[in-house]
């Protein structure tokens, strides 16, 4: 381990510690968790040739202002994200996302915003020095578990890193872009709860993403869709995607930190080929839903899992 650290002189929104996630523990009531938009989390570990489990710091909107206290590194940077270097010597350049770059002690990094999006990514070259609970680095904020006892990343805080960076070489990777405002789902297991109208305006009429959203869900805003059954079933197991119907008939999407059990019914879930599209649209984006059928999902999902892999392969030495 090396002694290199970065402090924090502004924690930006919503820091936390990520990492593919916690599984196995939904039946004790802990989600699975983990990065929120894991085409950007596997981009930005393979920049710098880390394990794809290696775990990262995701921010949302606005990321953290960090110094190299101690020691060099590497850093990358994923998502639509607007960034600065601010180097030692009070040089200042804009930053690119998707490379890496080589920090000396003394150099800062300014994550400003992202932009027309939400979650951006920073690895280190060789990770984070974080102790892992149940396999995992990931913060779940809720429940208070998870690395800084479970808590966001937070101003004069200091962040670890495993290895001193001696390589100087730079590495860019060309990731795909997708600004479609069309989400894929599956009928959900009460579909049939529905109206036949209801039904067809969830498939049809556009749906906005309001303020009422975090890493737990996303509350829409739309026509409301009317249950003919009951409002209310049995508390059942739910997984990310979801999208349930409270009683005033808005859906609501249940993202990655969502609760383990619920009992409101679901129309839909969210197709996994489309699931870091949707996590990246701000409020007040408007979104149209698509049914698919399982079969075609899975082919899809199978087929952007090659890109993502062959992206990754094609990672570019800059000279």
């Amino acid at each position: 381990m090396s002694n290199s650290f970065f402090k924090v002189l502004r924690p930006g929104i919503n820091s936390t510690y990520q990492d593919k996630g916690r599984f196995g523990l939904q039946h004790l009531g802990i989600a699975a968790g983990g990065c929120m938009d894991n085409e950007s989390f596997s981009f930005v570990n393979a920049i710098l040739g880390n394990k794809e489990t290696e775990g990262v710091i995701e921010f949302a909107y606005q990321g953290p202002l960090l110094k190299l206290i101690k020691g060099r590194t590497k850093i990358a940077i994923t998502g639509n994200v607007v960034f600065k270097i601010i180097y030692s010597n009070t040089k200042t350049i804009d930053g690119q996302t998707d490379r890496s770059y080589n920090l000396e002690e003394g150099d800062a990094i300014d994550i400003l915003a992202t932009k027309e999006s939400v979650y951006g990514y920073l690895s280190v070259k060789g990770g984070f020095d974080l102790k892992p609970f149940c396999n995992s680095v990931s913060t779940l904020i809720k429940g208070k578990i998870g690395p800084n006892e479970g808590k966001k990343i937070g101003n004069g805080d200091n962040i670890f890193i495993k290895n001193e960076n001696t390589d100087k070489k730079i590495f860019l990777i060309h990731p795909a872009s997708s600004s479609s405002n069309i989400i894929r789902v599956l009928k959900g297991p009460q579909y049939q709860y529905f109206s036949k109208d209801s039904q067809k305006n969830f498939l049809s009429q556009n749906y906005n993403v309001t303020n009422l959203t975090d890493r737990m869900g996303m509350r829409l805003e739309g026509p409301a869709l009317k249950n003919i059954v009951n409002p209310n079933i049995r508390s059942e197991g739910i997984i990310k995607g979801a999208i349930q119907v409270p009683e005033d008939g808005q859906p609501i999407v249940l993202l990655t930190d969502h609760p383990t059990i619920g009992g409101y019914p679901k129309i839909a879930n969210v197709a996994s080929v489309d699931y870091d599209l949707l996590v990246q649209k701000k409020p007040r984006t408007s979104i149209l839903f698509k049914c698919i059928e399982l079969k075609e999902a899975e082919q899809l999902y199978h087929e952007k899992q090659k890109k993502i892999s062959k992206i990754i392969k094609d990672i570019e030495e800059v000279n």
